[in-house]
């Protein structure tokens, strides 16, 4: 089965990691920012000599997100920031094919186990089985 497991984070996060500190998160030193790249390259490694790793990014910072949605005559309206600190977004994700959901949670805690400076937030790991059959079901449960 395929998951896709996400990281959360925030623009603040972004601005730590880039050494400017919030009330939100403290400024990260490079050894910190090695240290996470140097887990997150681990993971990925492990992922790829098992075969599980389909695709794995990290995302630009949320300032550079671009919404589209249409205007009334279907024209296409692109708004970006200010994003609020504590806002959290998509910061990176790993699509995975996995024998089960056991194994993509061992995965996500693994994942979880990131090192980050003391302080910082911690966001949860959240894992979304991906939809192969394209049969989902929106409707939350079976009719009839």
């Amino acid at each position: 089965m395929k998951y896709l497991v996400m990281v959360q984070g925030a623009q603040a996060d972004y601005d730590a990691m880039n050494g400017r500190a919030s009330a939100h998160s403290p400024a990260w030193s490079e050894s910190e920012l090695k240290a996470m790249f140097a887990h997150m390259n681990a993971i990925n490694d492990d992922l790829a000599e098992s075969g599980e790793l389909v695709d794995a990014q990290g995302l630009t910072e949320p300032a550079r997100t671009r919404h589209v949605t249409a205007d009334t005559e279907g024209r296409p309206v692109v708004t970006d920031g200010p994003y609020g600190e504590t806002k959290e977004v998509l910061a990176g994700y790993w699509v995975l094919d996995c024998e089960s959901l056991g194994r993509v949670t061992e995965i996500a805690a693994r994942v979880a186990r990131c090192p980050v400076p003391s302080g910082a937030p911690v966001f949860p790991v959240v894992i979304r089985e991906i939809d192969e059959a394209g049969g989902g079901d929106l409707g939350g449960g079976e009719t009839g």
